[in-house]
Order: structure tokens, then C-alpha cells, then sequence
């Protein structure tokens, strides 16, 4: 694995999907080259995740290449260097997220968002969840906060969520 270039050979395959489900592709199952599956699972990442970025930016016109590229960077070094380079088994399951609806200390979606990037750490986000989908980003623009920033957060802080809240509520311009 080439680690000098994954930036590079991240943002191409990214235009690449966008462009794939442009001209009409789809489905995961034939989506992405052997080789192309072999370089996001080297960085512990996986199709569905391109997948969905370049559904969400043919539809929605967002998410940017930078901003995908800042997740799953974060994503990549955790997979690296807190996993130790190995996937784990688990995936999380949905049905246990708090509802879209819930909040804490008057802020809507974080107690969902919170249980969401932390399974998107340990790669363990089932296919039907995107950390970043439309919920998310309407989130991260209305407190302001860059999707990777807050994925970095919630490493920080690990299992805290009393000092993730804190500190998404002294940065929000909505409070």
C-alpha cells in the first residue's frame, strides 16, 4: 500500500464515482473495480462509502471531494493506527440510534450524530447509515462545524458524550 498517495488516488476514485452514477450506474455489486475495493479496504474504508457520496452529489451536490476525502482520512487513520490496520467485525445496529428527533440541551440530531461517527471510526456503519448523509450535513451547517472536525471530536473524547455536547454547544452560532 502506497501511503504518500492516498490522497491523491482517493479524490480520483471519488470523481470516478460521482461520474459512474452520473451516466446512470448502480448498484454496489459492480460499482467498483477488484483493484478499486482492494485500495478502500487496505485504508479501512469500503465501496458503500463511495457509493454513497456520489449518490448524495449527484443528488444533492454535496458532498465536495475535500470533504469526503477529510472524513475518510480521519476514518483511515483510525483504522491504521488505533486498529491496528484490521476491520472489525461488528456493525452497528440502526435500530438502537436515537430517534432523528431527539435532542440534548436544545440540540436536535446530535444524540443520533454522536452513536453514528463513532461507529463510522471503528468502520462499523451498517449500509443503510452514512455518516455525512443529508440529516448530517444540515447539522454540521447550522452549528457550523466541518464533518471531519467533528469526526476528530468524537475520537478525542471517545465514550464522553457530556464533553462532545459541551463543546458542540459553545461553538454553535445557533446557541
Amino acid at each position: 500500500m502506497k501511503h504518500y498517495d492516498f490522497a491523491r488516488q482517493f479524490h480520483a476514485l471519488f470523481e470516478q464515482s460521482v461520474a459512474r452514477y452520473s451516466a446512470g450506474q448502480r448498484g454496489l455489486e459492480k460499482f467498483f473495480t477488484t483493484d478499486e475495493v482492494a485500495f478502500l479496504s487496505a485504508n479501512g474504508l469500503t465501496g458503500q462509502h463511495l457509493y454513497d457520496y456520489a449518490e448524495d452529489r449527484n443528488n444533492d451536490g454535496e458532498p465536495d471531494g475535500e470533504t469526503a476525502l477529510a472524513i475518510e482520512a480521519v476514518r483511515r487513520d483510525y483504522f491504521l493506527n488505533v486498529q491496528g490496520g484490521l476491520a472489525l467485525a461488528g456493525v452497528l445496529d440502526a435500530s438502537t440510534l436515537p430517534p432523528k428527533t431527539a435532542a440534548v440541551r436544545g440540540v436536535a440530531w446530535l444524540p443520533r450524530l454522536i452513536p453514528k461517527a463513532r461507529a463510522k471510526l471503528r468502520g462499523e456503519l451498517p449500509p443503510a447509515l452514512m455518516f455525512c448523509c443529508g440529516g448530517d450535513r444540515s447539522f454540521f451547517q447550522q452549528h457550523d462545524i466541518f464533518p471531519a472536525e467533528f469526526l476528530s471530536l468524537v475520537w478525542r473524547h471517545g465514550d464522553d458524550d457530556a464533553a462532545i455536547v459541551d463543546w458542540v454547544v459553545r461553538r454553535s452560532p445557533a446557541h
